[in-house]
């Protein structure tokens, strides 16, 4: 499955910009990126994918382009999708990308295999 390579070159950008320290993944069919061994926010064909949390969910459910993250047919608690046309300007893009780092300490990781 193809993911947006410009959301990507994007993306990559608002974290070097940030001084963010990550790794980019290929999972889910799209791009994950990894902040603290942590998934932080990523791309699935062309919506970015954020990691919230729980407590913010429903807030940035009310945001225009966001909705649950849902590609198995359950949406995951704390995951949101972000559509293209919301992330027009890049303070856009990097409000949802701040989010997303604000979060990530507070995250779980996975257990590692």
């Amino acid at each position: 499955m193809a993911y947006d390579n410009y959301l990507e070159e994007r993306i990559n950008r608002a974290l070097t910009e940030k001084r963010v320290p990550y790794l980019a993944k290929k999972m889910m069919g799209g791009l994950c990126y990894m902040v603290d061994e942590k998934m932080c926010v990523g791309i699935v064909k062309n919506y970015l994918m954020c990691r919230v949390g729980e407590e913010e969910y429903a807030t940035c459910l009310e945001k225009e382009g966001c909705q649950p993250m849902d590609f198995t047919g359950r949406p995951m608690k704390g995951y949101v999708f972000v559509a293209p046309e919301a992330l027009d300007s890049d303070e856009a893009l990097s409000y949802w990308i701040q989010l997303c780092i604000e979060y990530n300490p507070k995250a779980k990781a996975s257990k590692k295999k």
